[in-house]
């Protein structure tokens, strides 16, 4: 089995929750089945609880038909998050029949896992049919550099018109308007770059510095605003 470089080098922790699968039914024989390697995803949807829809994708590496590496990826409610946690915590070392007979308590996780099981049964995978699959550590290069999931939040009113608040270049510290109050650019702060610098012992002020930049047409504003207080 391979491993990235990336995860030769991270140090070993103890998964900690103690969560095995309910009782699977089975009826009849598979006679001949495999277990094979693949990488596949899927995402789902919340909002049975909260009042604002939540949305979750979950990545597996499957390795002789066993999950290696899961990386979940979440937006919404807090429980979701946590949900998210714990999920991490759960799934590597199941079957793909043992983590969809899983409970992984929040709604949107348990349907992409579900989703899951249904690509991994009709063959509908990223590698379904390549000798080996991916190295662990694939899901990774998924976040990029800084490993942190791109996020969008953007916010509007009829009354006062649109805020971009966090956009995939990173969070938002100003917006650039025109003489006709027109958005034409933005600065932003790319918090996974800031913090990589600070854990290098950069100071703080340096860092936010290194990970400032300016999209559109950010010079030609006749004003910018903090479109979290303006």
């Amino acid at each position: 089995m391979q491993y990235s470089q990336e995860i030769q080098s991270m140090c070993p922790i103890q998964q900690g929750a103690l969560h095995p699968s309910a009782p699977i039914p089975v009826e009849g024989r598979w006679l001949k089945p495999k277990r094979r390697d693949c990488y596949l995803w899927s995402q789902s949807w919340c909002w049975r609880v909260c009042a604002a829809a939540s949305a979750a994708k979950l990545t597996l590496n499957v390795k002789n038909g066993v999950v290696e590496e899961v990386l979940i990826e979440t937006i919404g409610c807090s429980g979701m998050t946590h949900s998210a946690a714990m999920a991490s915590e759960i799934l590597t070392g199941k079957t793909i029949l043992e983590a969809m007979n899983t409970d992984l308590v929040c709604d949107a996780i348990n349907v992409a896992m579900r989703e899951i099981f249904l690509q991994f049964a009709y063959g509908r995978t990223q590698s379904a049919f390549s000798e080996g699959g991916l190295e662990v550590g694939a899901a990774l290069e998924d976040l990029g550099k800084t490993q942190r999931s791109q996020v969008g939040t953007s916010y509007s009113t009829r009354a006062k018109g649109p805020r971009y608040m966090e956009v995939a270049e990173g969070y938002v510290t100003q917006l650039a308007l025109d003489e006709d109050n027109e958005i034409i650019g933005y600065e932003y702060l790319n918090l996974g770059k800031m913090m990589a610098d600070v854990g290098k012992g950069i100071p703080a002020q340096e860092a936010v510095a290194n990970a400032t930049g300016r999209y559109g047409r950010f010079d030609e504003a006749v004003k910018t605003v903090n479109p979290r207080q303006d």
